[in-house]
């Protein structure tokens, strides 16, 4: 019998999240019979690849991609390698720490068949720092500013790591246009929004509960910062 999901992967990047991810594939699986998942991993050395190996024995659903020879290593890279393992029609990026609400999934789900790109956009940020939310913002504001100027497409979230996409169209860029991204990167939305046409069809799913992460920490450093502003331009 068909599963009412399995017409989607949820793909997953990782680096040292083997407490959150016990959690967030159980939950995604309660919820959506069917899905098929994707960890990528990036060379976790907690104990992250054992856990999703162990979890893979017991559902067939779920996949680890194991990044820890790869060359080049970041978020982004781990996101493109994981797509082009894809076999469903439909694909979801999310974080692996709980911050993405599960339940804004169906949503995505629901506006993909009518929608090229689904983005996931954040209206309120639980406690960041001050300078943390300075910091993200003033980026986001710089990059939405270059991206407008040079004619690109935008949304109101150009920084969000969750969203979903049609799997053909999400490959062909990464094979036609794979050099367009930064690998060591971690918004790959980013990449991806320069690099579509005018005509791409694309909706945004709001939501409010972009909570702290449950455990380990955020990987965002100034690299990463540096790496957006580069790609703003490339």
């Amino acid at each position: 019998m068909r599963k009412a999901y399995s017409d989607f992967t949820i793909i997953i990047p990782t680096l040292n999240e083997y407490k959150n991810i016990q959690l967030i594939t159980s939950k995604l699986l309660r919820m959506y019979p069917g899905v098929s998942i994707i960890v990528s991993d990036d060379g976790s050395t907690d104990g992250t690849r054992e856990a999703v190996n162990e979890i893979s024995k017991k559902n067939r659903r779920i996949r680890l991609l194991d990044r820890e020879a790869k060359r080049v290593h970041g978020l982004s890279a781990s996101v493109l390698d994981a797509v082009l393992m894809v076999k469903t029609k439909y694909l979801i990026v999310m974080d692996a720490d709980m911050q993405h609400p599960p339940d804004k999934v169906s949503e995505m789900m629901k506006y993909l068949k009518s929608y090229d790109l689904v983005v996931g956009v954040r209206i309120h940020v639980k406690n960041w720092g001050i300078y943390r939310k300075t910091v993200s913002k003033s980026i986001a504001y710089f990059s939405y500013a270059i991206l407008t100027i040079r004619g690109k497409r935008t949304c109101n979230d150009i920084m969000s790591g969750f969203f979903g996409i049609q799997t053909r169209f999400f490959q062909l860029i990464i094979r036609k246009r794979r050099t367009a991204f930064i690998g060591r990167s971690y918004k790959v939305l980013l990449d991806l929004l320069k690099l579509l046409d005018r005509n791409v069809k694309i909706k945004e799913v709001y939501y409010s509960s972009f909570n702290p992460r449950r455990y380990g920490k955020s990987k965002a450093n100034v690299g990463n910062f540096i790496d957006i502003i580069k790609s703003s331009f490339k």
